[in-house]
């Protein structure tokens, strides 16, 4: 039987998260309201992250991964994701768990009426540095693309597989996920999850790649959205083929 949902889990130097991202996981395809699998994207690890991926992948089918020869960064490990996929819907989930898989069928029960449902951190367990960055980034990133999101950078995201395939994907645009969708004519939402401190490992983005990369991340994206191409296609040869 199809999956009808591929979970996207990019994984750089998290060894000492990846047996709870396992457990945790596991548990969660047991109550997923989809059929749904697991694809780790190793982003280039240099801690022992791709030998514990391949036991997990050896030991249960529903995991599966792909491994980057070098790191690229969190917008690479998702493009890869999207590009492997072939179920008709996408999640992204951190492989800190500082999200809970439980709450993807949170957005799950909105996805039909929507091409993206991004969680949305209401009580965030982090510094207050981190909260204070990440507030300002969200304020600049709304005036730039007028997208209505309050938390693009929650690690928590339901997309349509058809919609993500289409994300022209560059260094820095992960936290552009919503408006790429609004870019081709998608209708996008956010619901409330719960969110948890870090446990282990170390946090990627800082104060300079949490605050003052996104601001030139923006300009980026108006260049796009200016260039972007957006069409849809109401016939072809293909249809009366299939006719007869």
């Amino acid at each position: 039987m199809k999956h009808t949902l591929t979970i996207i889990v990019p994984v750089y130097n998290e060894v000492d998260n990846l047996s709870r991202v396992e457990t945790e996981l596991s548990n969660y395809l047991d109550i997923c309201v989809s059929k749904a699998e697991v694809l780790f994207v190793n982003d280039g690890s240099t801690d022992k992250s791709q030998e514990v991926i391949a036991d997990i992948c050896q030991r249960d089918k529903r995991f599966t991964y792909i491994s980057f020869k070098q790191n690229k960064g969190l917008s690479a490990a998702l493009k890869a994701g999207f590009d492997h996929a072939e179920s008709d819907l996408v999640g992204y989930i951190d492989s800190d768990l500082q999200t809970s898989p439980s709450d993807f069928n949170l957005l799950l029960a909105e996805i039909d009426n929507f091409d993206l449902v991004t969680g949305v951190r209401s009580d965030r367990q982090d510094s207050f540095v981190k909260n204070m960055s990440s507030s300002i980034a969200n304020v600049i990133r709304r005036a730039f693309t007028h997208d209505g999101m309050d938390d693009t950078g929650c690690p928590l995201k339901i997309i349509k597989t058809t919609y993500a395939k289409r994300i022209p994907m560059f260094k820095g645009l992960h936290r552009f996920l919503p408006a790429m969708i609004l870019l081709q004519e998608g209708k996008i939402k956010q619901v409330p999850v719960q969110h948890f401190p870090r446990i282990a490992g170390e946090a990627k983005y800082h104060l300079w790649n949490r605050l003052f990369g996104p601001l030139a991340d923006c300009f980026a994206y108006l260049w796009m959205k200016r260039k972007y191409i957006n069409y849809q296609i109401v016939d072809s040869s293909a249809k009366l083929r299939n006719r007869s």
